[in-house]
């Protein structure tokens, strides 16, 4: 198992995110700290365009093998661009592909190494599954929300039957779950054969809602909940690093 974590140099959002220190260190330092400290992942690559983050995650011990072409580290870039590139790297350069990659975004830091192993063992049990997605409950679910259009409001489920059916009580609807960047676990056979990231059998795999850091706010939030709660990951660097 590969733990790959993407880092491009670009974010319109928070400006640097991946490198801005959360507590006492940069943001990527706890998804290369959370990758090291699982004992399902034997090695942690660092997925980047920028010669800057790849200096900070050798700091922090990541494995930079390449930088990662700018044409995939857009905006508008998805998994599977760089997923494609790394798997090519490995095939070019050391001759085999690993059969799995444990997905760790750096926007999800407050990880606990244990969780990471049970996901992925989760998935190695479950040899039809195509990919593992992390998620949490989500207490307000879809069938309930609008959009607007024209200034209009319109509910977001048109395929359900019931009239009027944003209106009925949330237990008539199903448990609703929203993926949280904990961890993905994707498979080099679903993007080589079926041309997918995720593929048709996605495992979803319960996890705290740890948070993501996707606005300025969220870095506030986390802080508080780091000086708070403290992190296993967050003790572990301040160890690694006296």
């Amino acid at each position: 198992m590969v733990g790959i974590i993407p880092a491009r140099g670009g974010s319109k959002g928070v400006p640097g995110k991946n490198i801005r220190h959360l507590g006492d260190f940069p943001l990527i330092a706890y998804s290369i700290a959370v990758s090291k400290l699982s004992s399902q992942i034997k090695r942690t690559i660092v997925s980047t365009d920028s010669q800057e983050i790849a200096d900070i995650a050798l700091t922090y011990g990541g494995d930079v093998p390449f930088l990662r072409p700018e044409i995939l580290a857009g905006d508008q870039s998805v998994d599977r661009e760089y997923l494609e590139h790394a798997i090519e790297w490995f095939e070019e350069n050391e001759g085999y592909t690993p059969d799995y990659w444990a997905l760790l975004r750096p926007t999800t830091p407050l990880r606990e190494p244990s969780i990471l192993d049970k996901a992925i063992s989760r998935i190695l049990s479950e040899p039809n599954a195509t990919s593992l997605i992390s998620v949490h409950h989500f207490p307000e679910n879809p069938g309930k929300m609008f959009g607007i259009q024209d200034g209009y409001l319109h509910g977001l489920c048109p395929l359900d039957p019931r009239p009027e059916y944003f209106a009925l009580p949330r237990q008539e609807f199903a448990p609703a779950y929203i993926g949280n960047g904990y961890i993905d676990v994707i498979k080099t056979t679903t993007i080589r054969e079926l041309n997918s990231c995720f593929g048709p059998r996605m495992l979803g795999f319960n996890t705290p809602d740890t948070g993501e850091i996707d606005v300025e706010e969220d870095y506030k939030r986390l802080e508080f909940y780091l000086e708070k709660y403290g992190n296993t990951v967050a003790q572990f660097l301040k160890n690694s690093n006296r």
